[in-house]
């Protein structure tokens, strides 16, 4: 689903430049990895170079699928890369980022009709139901709780069912409980559909009580480096 060799970011200029690393990362349908770290390390612009939001500084290989990305970022092919993110990869942001003049409902169903799908599918309403959400979906989201608005962008960051879904720490702003319960589910629905998932997340003890292999930060001044963890 994912091969990435030797991909650097650097962020920032001059004497606060950071540059941030990964030497390896391969990832199968099914698989669900956490990115943890101390703030500020670097876990979220990691995730945005994987999501094809960042350039990178360098890249040795990265294949998403059967499509080779480093030749495209290479060759500068914005619109192929714009068609990947569309296509194949889905994202959950911190604070949800719902659009807070549509309804749920019409949140979800985005990307599909941007790609020309049908607006509704039966996994759709599996996952509403799952998440229970069918109550919520004809409300906009400052009608939601905090748990209802992160369960609706996790929905709609799968509506176009991707091949890797990149989650940027999804359970934040929620207590322990719901923030168990949201990732239980959250794993659930990722690992029927068959995608592959990366999981940005500070929270060690949830990880580490879902027993998901990470990709753990070792930083030092202006330098981190992201090593893979079994």
């Amino acid at each position: 689903m994912l091969e990435i060799l030797n991909l650097t970011v650097v962020r920032g200029q001059g004497p606060g430049q950071h540059s941030i690393s990964l030497p390896a990362l391969s990832l199968a349908s099914g698989d669900v990895w956490a990115v943890t770290g101390e703030s500020g390390c670097g876990k979220s612009t990691l995730l945005e170079a994987i999501g094809l939001l960042l350039k990178p500084e360098t890249i040795g290989h990265f294949e998403l699928g059967r499509t080779d990305v480093a030749a495209l970022i290479q060759q500068g092919d914005e619109p192929a890369l714009a068609r990947l993110r569309a296509e194949k990869l889905g994202f959950v942001l911190q604070q949800g980022g719902l659009l807070p003049f549509l309804s749920i409902r019409d949140n979800i169903t985005l990307p599909r009709r941007l790609l020309g799908l049908p607006a509704w599918s039966e996994r759709l309403a599996h996952c509403c139901t799952t998440l229970r959400l069918e109550s919520a979906l004809d409300k906009r989201p400052a009608a939601l709780s905090i748990g209802e608005r992160q369960r609706a962008a996790f929905i709609r960051a799968i509506a176009h069912e991707p091949d890797l879904l990149l989650a940027d720490e999804p359970t934040a702003a929620l207590d322990p409980h719901h923030a168990y319960t949201l990732l239980e589910l959250f794993l659930a629905l990722v690992r029927e559909m068959g995608m592959a998932a990366l999981i940005v997340s500070h929270d060690w003890p949830l990880v580490q009580g879902f027993g998901l292999p990470r990709i753990t930060a070792c930083s030092m001044p202006g330098a981190t480096t992201f090593e893979l963890v079994g």
